[in-house]
């Protein structure tokens, strides 16, 4: 005999618990109801026949003691839930990995991919043996345990409702990994995979050895007909931030044509709409370029013929614009007409100009231009930008002095350079540049570096080894391109914008230093609290949409952030009938034919109903009391 439900000790505790109570109960002193009686033969009558009966009476009493112990007994050894040794030996346990990545949103069977994989587990609990043993989990970018490893139909059956599709990829190998350790050392371990068979490859070669455990597969889906938004993402143009440009790639996962319209939505009004005619299996590239009227948020839309479209989930991309903050720039010069007529491009500066002999205005800069001199470095004078280093107190030493020279080498990656021409700039005088260890050579000429960036006591800095006014580069659209750049990589550089996550990857959400907590909005409107660390909030992010964190506890407005699936290997939704891993071909699953379960502990429980009618029987029937 074994126990699968509570423990022998358990069960004896339970049982000498309520025994003692009973027997308790049955040595009380019965409480004597007095009865007068007038007529004295009537008593002599009783008195005779009392003693005559105490025997029986007692007898009749310990019957009954004997019967309610039999009863508690019964019932504890039914909260054991008792099974024959050979019957507990042959036990089966199964945990059953149900696939909750994207492409099980598909609706290309009635109910959806989802829906029939609910009603394939359905059908699983129906036929469970009862020597079985089930543990249900959701598999997607992670492994979600809905149930414990139970023989209870009606609690695997409220495990399976809560069974909800993420936007991400499934981790096959994660989830075969936590199945692997759910079933260390039991018996006839088996792993029941429901899903549309859509793994990578890379998911299979990467899946863990599977031992002696038995792999079985239920596939679900039909047709793989799809077309998606794999890629999205918007930024503004530096020189006119009220303008942006877009890139969408759009992927035909059908094996023929698909006409498609898109559709870009700014602020929620439409912006542009496209039609475009793809081939079988084509990845498409789109780009917007010059878009305008919208501030903040930018969404895609795509839409394709009946039937060629069976997933909805990734025919939507989501992106948020940058802000555009006002950058506040001090200007220290004597007077330089080419500079401060190139800062008036961008109307999102608000420039400070003072003489190198005045004092310093008040109040906190983004960015410090220094043409030709330098101030004491203090933080609140942000980035700094030197125009013709000074022999003291500039961030890099001076080399020797050169003449005639150009940009013959620079760093054409650098956001400083970004659409400038150097190699056509003529310098007539300057100097060569000493930088640090740590320092970045962004251009130089045969003659050394002349252009270089670093950092200095946290402090981000760019230095010109000439004066702008001893060479052409005034001139030349390069000038303003260089300042604003500068500027805009000095604003930028540490916030690497993004203007959307991945769906199943770990979000380092940007968040205010020295906060703690905050509460994160998902796009279904359920909330979360997050932990923030070193301005950090972290967040596996499984839905797309639109987010917003909001820090506890702050007055500061609620940091808004997009997500979009984005997965062009999710996107290819062709159902496989097989599941391989290796040389393995995982088996339909067998053994759940539907039958009655039947378990002792049931028939404890019916015996003890039936030692309870026959205690009322007798009692009515005046032979126990």
């Amino acid at each position: 005999m074994h126990l699968a439900g509570l423990p022998l000790s358990t069960v004896l505790g339970v049982f000498g618990v309520a025994a003692a109570c009973t027997v308790v109960l049955y040595i009380l002193k019965l409480r004597r109801r007095p009865v007068a009686v007038v007529f004295s033969p009537i008593w002599q009558r009783v008195l005779g026949a009392r003693e005559s009966s105490r025997l029986f009476s007692q007898l009749k009493r310990w019957l009954s003691l004997i019967l309610q112990l039999v009863l508690l007994a019964l019932l504890a050894l039914a909260l054991g839930d008792p099974r024959l040794a050979a019957r507990a030996a042959e036990t089966r346990h199964v945990v059953v990995l149900v696939d909750g990545s994207a492409s099980m949103q598909a609706s290309d069977v009635p109910g959806g991919r989802i829906g029939a994989a609910s009603e394939a587990v359905s059908r699983l609990l129906a036929g469970l043996g009862p020597a079985d043993r089930m543990l249900l989990a959701q598999m997607d970018a992670t492994v979600t345990p809905l149930s414990t490893m139970t023989d209870d139909v009606a609690e695997l059956g409220q495990a399976l409702r809560r069974v909800q599709p993420s936007d991400t990829r499934a981790d096959l190998g994660r989830a075969l990994g936590f199945a692997l350790d759910s079933l260390s050392g039991r018996s006839r371990p088996e792993i029941i995979v429901v899903s549309d068979g859509a793994f990578t490859d890379e998911a299979r070669r990467h899946a863990p050895p599977l031992g002696d455990v038995q792999l079985t597969f239920l596939p679900v889906g039909k047709s793989g007909h799809n077309v998606a938004i794999t890629g999205f993402s918007v930024r503004r143009y530096p020189l006119d931030r009220a303008r942006h440009e877009v890139m969408l790639e759009v992927l035909n996962a059908n094996d023929g044509p698909a006409d498609v319209e898109l559709t870009l939505l700014g602020d929620g009004q439409v912006a542009e709409t496209t039609r475009l005619s793809l081939g079988p299996g084509e990845r498409r590239a789109q780009f917007y370029a010059n878009l305008a009227g919208a501030d903040r948020t930018l969404e895609a839309t795509l839409a394709a013929p009946r039937g060629l479209d069976e997933l909805a989930r990734d025919n939507h991309a989501y992106a948020l614009m940058p802000e555009r903050h006002r950058t506040r720039v001090l200007v220290i010069t004597p007077g330089n007409t080419y500079l401060e007529a190139a800062l008036l491009l961008d109307e999102y500066l608000d420039v400070t100009r003072v003489n190198p002999a005045d004092a310093l205005p008040a109040g906190r800069f983004d960015v410090t231009i220094l043409d030709g001199v330098s101030v004491p470095v203090e933080p609140r004078l942000g980035s700094l930008l030197y125009l013709n280093v000074p022999e003291a107190g500039g961030p890099v030493a001076l080399g020797r002095k050169i003449e005639d020279f150009g940009f013959d080498r620079w760093d054409e990656a650098s956001p400083i350079l970004r659409w400038t021409a150097p190699e056509n700039v003529q310098v007539r005088t300057g100097h060569a540049l000493v930088p640090g260890a740590r320092d970045q050579v962004v251009g130089a000429s045969e003659l050394g570096p002349i252009l270089v960036s670093g950092r200095r006591d946290g402090q981000a800095f760019v230095a010109l080894g000439f004066d702008p006014r001893e060479s052409d580069l005034v001139l030349r659209i390069t000038w303003p391109l260089f300042l604003l750049n500068t500027i805009n990589y000095f604003v930028a550089e540490d916030t690497g914008y993004v203007s959307s996550f991945r769906t199943g990857e770990i979000w380092q959400i940007p968040a205010p230093e020295g906060a703690e907590l905050a509460w994160l909005t998902e796009p279904d409107g359920s909330r979360m609290r997050v932990a923030i660390k070193d301005g950090k909030a972290a967040h596996l992010g499984l839905h797309a949409g639109f987010y917003e964190l909001a820090v506890e506890g702050s007055a500061t407005p609620p940091l808004r952030f997009a997500a979009n699936l984005a997965d062009p290997e999710e996107s290819k939704i062709t159902p496989q009938p097989e599941l391989k891993l290796g040389a393995a071909v995982a088996a339909a699953p067998a053994g759940f034919e539907v039958r009655a379960r039947h378990q002792l502990w049931g028939y404890l429980v019916m015996a003890v109903l039936l030692l309870s009618a026959l205690e009322w029987l007798t009692y009515h029937r005046r032979l126990t009391v």
